[in-house]
């Protein structure tokens, strides 16, 4: 991963850079349109950026994620055209998703598309729009969202049985939304009834089934792309609020595509800073800060690990306590030998 190519937004020995990445502009608010807002996650201001986009800047579709129709635990790549498809899509998907094997209708595209993906998907098309100029032209916009891991399917599946629902029965499944957070939700027997779980007990269960890659990332708040964006937990309390997120502006084309949206209400955003992503979003950025000691404890051992590049690891690393240093280190250790991590497996290829 190459946290650089959104290009040098900021001096690279900012203090903010070494925390979250570049930053033009920090915001913070909502969709305008509150149906919008209630139905996604947070604030729903990536939904809402998506919907100007398709209306006011002519663009052809949004590639994302979105539930499997015919297998409702799932996630399905999709082309959304209308303010319709993409509220109807809208909210968190706390599931594996493949959200680049979009780019090829993007690449096709008469008009440019939006992408929306996790930071780590942002990352990739980041490095593919580099060698194929069709696919670079027609990418309007790219966004990314916060992102704390991917739980795998069978996070999904042992939550139904802990529900005491068939996978065979299920109709629809919303991990949250309708709400901030909104609650893990499932619709089953042909519609006819509903079962939930909250938001904080859902994702206590749904983290623990996070694949070690995830727990390696230091892009948790989406530097590679034009605007990430999560909640603004900072704001959040229990008194009904309808959402709220924190928009981080990483290019000149963000920021064009932001400012004119805002102009046309499509988003009500106020100026933020640095000090309000620092209070929003701790666990992230804790996680970035111990990354170089994860890596080192794995390195210890030979495994191969993931190349970083452009994500101020070192720095983040010298700011944590000798305590939290050891403590990340050793605590790799100490897995690698649990779960035998060290040990070399084939790898297969279908």
């Amino acid at each position: 991963m190459d946290g650089d190519l959104p290009g040098q937004a900021l001096p690279k020995d900012a203090e903010r850079y070494n925390e979250f990445g570049p930053a033009l502009e920090i915001w913070e608010g909502h969709a305008s349109d509150s149906e919008i807002r209630h139905s996604a996650s947070s604030g729903g201001v990536l939904s809402a950026l998506s919907v100007y986009c398709l209306e006011q800047e002519d663009m052809a579709f949004v590639v994302h994620s979105a539930m499997d129709q015919s297998q409702p635990y799932l996630n399905a790549t999709v082309q959304s055209h209308t303010r319709a498809e993409i509220l109807s899509r809208s909210g968190s998907r706390y599931a594996p998703a493949s959200p680049c094997d979009g780019l090829t209708a993007v690449e096709k595209s008469d008009k440019p598309c939006v992408f929306i993906g996790k930071p780590c998907d942002t990352a990739a098309v980041g490095m593919l729009r580099r060698t194929r100029p069709e696919l670079d032209r027609n990418l309007g916009l790219v966004l990314t969202f916060f992102c704390a891991g991917t739980p795998s399917t069978t996070g999904t599946l042992d939550l139904l049985k802990e529900m005491g629902i068939s996978r065979e029965s299920v109709d629809r499944v919303r991990y949250r939304g309708e709400g901030w957070p909104g609650s893990f939700k499932i619709l089953h027997d042909g519609g006819k009834q509903e079962r939930s779980m909250s938001y904080e007990e859902s994702w206590g269960k749904l983290s623990h089934y996070r694949p070690l890659r995830c727990h390696l990332c230091p892009d948790g708040l989406g530097q590679v792309a034009d605007v990430s964006c999560g909640d603004a937990w900072e704001s959040f309390d229990q008194n009904g609020n309808p959402g709220r997120s924190i928009v981080i502006v990483r290019t000149p084309r963000g920021r064009e595509i932001v400012r004119r949206a805002m102009a046309a209400n499509y988003v009500q955003l106020t100026p933020a800073t640095a000090e309000n992503i620092l209070a929003a979003q701790p666990n992230l950025l804790q996680k970035r800060k111990e990354l170089l000691g994860r890596l080192l404890g794995l390195r210890l051992f030979m495994v191969p690990v993931p190349r970083f590049r452009g994500f101020s690891l070192f720095q983040g690393w010298m700011r944590l306590p000798l305590l939290q240093k050891g403590r990340s280190f050793l605590g790799t250790v100490k897995r690698v030998m649990t779960r035998g991590l060290w040990r070399r497996r084939p790898l297969f290829v279908r």
